[in-house]
């Protein structure tokens, strides 16, 4: 039997306070006891913060300090509430309870996906729910509260797409997870999309242990089941298997691999004593005017260092049909596909919420938290790629047909 919030005498007092004769007047005087308890929720969330309570200046160890409230007015399942959201003087405090830019509140479970999304472990959040709020929330029901968003994710990886993209990035970010009793090192691939319009977007997320020719083609066929039918550039790492990938997938499109991690491969094979000279002889390499210079600059790389370090130079050797290609563009396309930066700046973001995971206990729970990191990430995606009118010329030029048709 379910233990009663408030003993008889109790409710009576607070129907005798409040006047309360109908239904009416009983939801109103539980919106306005909520919004005291979300206030003193706000409030508790903050003085933990701070380590210290209101004028307890005696246990007060930081220079940070209270700085006065801001107004917020939030939906709950009782009505529209008005509330004070305390602040601190460093900007630092960001509540869990109303989360920042939060304006809906009607569950708890809010609060649990949103603690989840910050990359809190299920211990941290049984013990912030705790501490704070005097919630005891078992494992399960956090792992319950967290699994419903998994047909949110399904519905995401499922999404139509564009029909034509101007660049597609593809990376992995590896995650040690456990399966079966074993500890497995995994790799979550993903790949972003700029479309002709100049904005990016998370296409997908795929979970999976090895690379190969056919791993890349069920992802770009997934793709293409979504609406994908035209890409103009990928911009890709050496991974295993891509290029055959695509060259099935997307037999006009063009592949470049990045420069900057075909840099970081090559010189896995210098001395250390040799590094300064050797990276700056290879910079007249990819920093060329044109195919036609690099190609010479490459040829005096070789004969100064290619006795000493010939896997270094056959590196450049064997993978330049695809390094060079940036080299068929203007300056500003050139910047764009050298290198994936835009999808390294997407994972920092996820290592950020992630490191505090050593192990993830299935793809699942991985999934669950890569994808809540993702959507605040695309959320600040706002604006177009710099210059995308002069850029969307030359690739209207350069490819023509192909990208008038969808324009």
């Amino acid at each position: 039997m379910n233990k009663k919030l408030l003993s008889e005498e109790q409710l009576r007092a607070f129907i005798k306070e409040n006047k309360l004769v109908s239904a009416a007047d009983a939801q109103e005087a539980l919106k306005n006891l909520f919004g005291e308890m979300l206030q003193y929720m706000l409030e508790a969330e903050l003085d933990n913060e701070l380590g210290y309570s209101r004028y307890d200046y005696k246990n007060k160890n930081t220079d940070n300090c209270r700085n006065g409230h801001s107004r917020k007015k939030v939906k709950t399942e009782l009505g529209e509430i008005n509330i004070k959201v305390p602040r601190d003087r460093q900007g630092e405090f960001e509540p869990t309870v109303v989360k920042k830019h939060q304006n809906d509140v009607s569950s708890i479970e809010n609060q649990v996906i949103s603690m989840y999304a910050k990359g809190m472990s299920v211990r941290d959040i049984q013990g912030h729910l705790e501490r704070i709020y005097g919630i005891e929330a078992s494992p399960t029901l956090i792992s319950n509260i967290t699994d419903k968003i998994l047909p949110i994710i399904r519905e995401w990886q499922n999404r139509p797409l564009q029909p034509a993209y101007a660049f597609l990035f593809i990376d992995a970010i590896h995650y040690s997870v456990r399966q079966e009793s074993k500890v497995l090192k995994k790799a979550a691939y993903m790949v972003i999309g700029v479309d002709l319009d100049g904005r990016k977007d998370v296409l997908g997320i795929w979970i999976g242990e090895n690379e190969s020719a056919r791993f890349w083609l069920s992802v770009l066929t997934d793709l293409r089941n979504r609406g994908v039918k035209d890409v103009l550039i990928f911009s890709v790492d050496n991974l295993s298997g891509i290029s055959e990938a695509i060259a099935a997938s997307f037999p006009e499109a063009q592949i470049q691999k990045c420069i900057v991690h075909q840099i970081r491969n090559s010189t896995r094979y210098i001395s250390y004593k040799d590094l300064k000279s050797f990276t700056a002889d290879l910079k007249t390499v990819y920093r060329a005017v044109n195919e036609t210079e690099a190609l010479q600059n490459l040829d005096r790389l070789e004969g100064k260092w290619g006795s000493k370090y010939p896997l270094a130079i056959r590196s450049w050797r064997n993978n330049w049909p695809e390094l060079s290609t940036f080299f068929n563009y203007p300056q500003e396309i050139r910047k764009i596909i050298y290198t994936t930066n835009v999808i390294e700046a997407y994972h920092r973001q996820l290592r950020k919420v992630t490191k505090a995971k050593s192990i993830f206990p299935s793809d699942e729970a991985l999934m669950k938290m890569l994808y809540l990191t993702t959507m605040d990430v695309v959320d600040k995606w706002t604006m177009r790629i710099p210059n995308w009118g002069l850029i969307l010329a030359q690739l209207t030029v350069i490819f023509g047909e192909r990208v008038e048709k969808q324009l």
